[in-house]
């Protein structure tokens, strides 16, 4: 859901009506008596927001702040949309949503039973419970502070060699040249993988992604083509593996599995398929997103050089202002008041994280773009989602994109716009670049 328009529908007053409501209000200013009878989102005069055709980042940005401004709930192809930033922190924390699961599989025309489907029902995004429990808690231990800041000197030599074959040029396509082979290594390295097919990679990874859009059905060649290719290729490094372990982290999820009573063969499979995926392509696509803001904003690219110390923040800000998840899909498992507006159960709702990192409600001065921003306290960041499904790999992301950029800003005086940048198409799960040719001449 990366591009949207805006509209607006009226529908009759009619409102529902119950005497004890099986919901709960998420407005604390919302009163019993007003909860008892209300009228449904669907009901109600509110934006609407619709996929388009491929837009700038600061179209979107308009788009949902206008949106926002009239109303903390919109109106979607698929169902409630909640654009402020109170409500998006507080229903990722609400155990009346739940993450998509597979209805969201169903939904997209993913055919049940296939290679997709089996992959789906076995990745973090679409479990919950104890099974999403015990399968995040034993891949959580790759993403420990200290196995994370070990691949520091790693991350650092991989950028810093991606920008030695094109400094000389003066510009480049950034995500040709920069932002696509960046993470592959990165991921590799981790997991215990040799990494000589990075193309392969890096084509499977936007192939198999392609499941999470809305219409994913309609891409269902290749996605089912890409996973397999990509099972075959983990299927030979984990037999390589079970004949001579190593000392990384595929030989350790290899003893899990043999254990047998913790990860099955198939969740062996699927979890390596989803770190090296997952850790592909968001980091490519938001660093493409960094570098595109500050080729639009030369005097924080300048700033930057002049105060190094600022690069965690300017990150942070960079991930804010054009984050590479735009919006985090949840299903309402139970009826759920939003703004006044009630949402029944049974709904998508797709917390849109771009228009809460946007909003000055919560965040002062949203509209600007400033690496010296200090948030007030108790502000979140939301373009890694939030609750239990906040990403697992967020810290590893955090440290590849730090990286990157002190190494970027170190090397290029400047950074500016070479040509014009191709953003995904419509529907794109990642929001991102496709192409983003950029220079550093002075």
């Amino acid at each position: 859901m990366a591009r949207w328009w805006q509209g607006r529908r009226r529908r009759s007053s009619a409102s529902t009506c119950r005497s004890s409501p099986p919901w709960q209000v998420v407005d604390s200013g919302a009163g019993s008596a007003e909860a008892a009878c209300m009228t449904t989102y669907l009901d109600a005069d509110l934006p609407v927001l619709l996929p388009r055709a491929a837009d700038t980042s600061e179209a979107t940005r308009a788009i949902l702040n206008s949106a926002r401004e009239a109303s903390p709930v919109a109106k979607g192809p698929f169902g409630a949309i909640v654009l402020r930033h109170e409500d998006v922190v507080a229903l990722l924390r609400d155990r009346r949503l739940r993450g998509p699961g597979m209805d969201f599989a169903r939904l997209a025309g993913i055919p049940e039973g296939g290679r997709a489907w089996k992959r789906q029902e076995q990745i973090l995004l679409f479990m919950e419970g104890d099974d999403h429990h015990r399968l995040r808690r034993l891949v959580s231990a790759a993403f420990t502070p200290k196995a994370v800041e070990a691949l520091r000197p790693f991350t650092r030599s991989v950028i810093s060699r991606l920008i030695d074959d094109v400094e000389a040029d003066g510009e480049c396509d950034a995500v040709a040249a920069l932002c696509d082979p960046y993470p592959i290594p990165v991921i590799s390295e981790l997991v215990g993988v040799e990494m000589d097919r990075w193309e392969d990679m890096s084509r499977w990874a936007s192939s198999i992604l392609l499941s999470l859009r809305f219409d994913a059905g309609q891409f269902i060649d290749e996605i089912e083509q890409a996973q397999a290719e990509l099972d075959e290729f983990i299927d030979g490094l984990i037999a390589a593996r079970r004949a001579e372990p190593r000392d990384d982290l595929l030989s350790r999820l290899i003893a899990v599995e043999e254990a047998g009573d913790r990860l099955s063969p198939s969740e062996l499979l699927s979890v390596v398929s989803m770190m090296l995926v997952a850790g592909t392509d968001t980091t490519r696509n938001q660093l493409s997103n960094i570098i595109h803001t500050f080729s639009e904003h030369p005097e924080q690219w300048a700033l930057l050089r002049e105060r190094p110390e600022l690069v965690s923040a300017a990150v942070e800000e960079a991930i804010r202002w054009e984050p590479a998840t735009e919006a985090l899909p949840r299903f309402a498992l139970d009826d759920v008041e939003i703004g006044g507006h009630l949402v029944p159960a049974g709904t998508i709702v797709v917390l849109m994280s771009m228009a809460a990192n946007h909003d000055e409600g919560s965040l002062p001065g949203a509209d600007r773009f400033d690496i010296t921003r200090e948030a007030p306290a108790g502000w979140h960041l939301l373009t890694f989602g939030g609750g239990v499904h906040y990403c697992l790999g967020a810290s590893l992301a955090r440290l590849e994109l730090v990286e990157a950029v002190a190494e970027l800003s170190a090397r290029f005086p400047v950074l500016r716009p070479a040509g014009d940048a191709v953003r995904h198409p419509t529907g794109s799960p990642i929001a991102g670049y496709a192409s983003l040719p950029i220079t550093w001449r002075p």
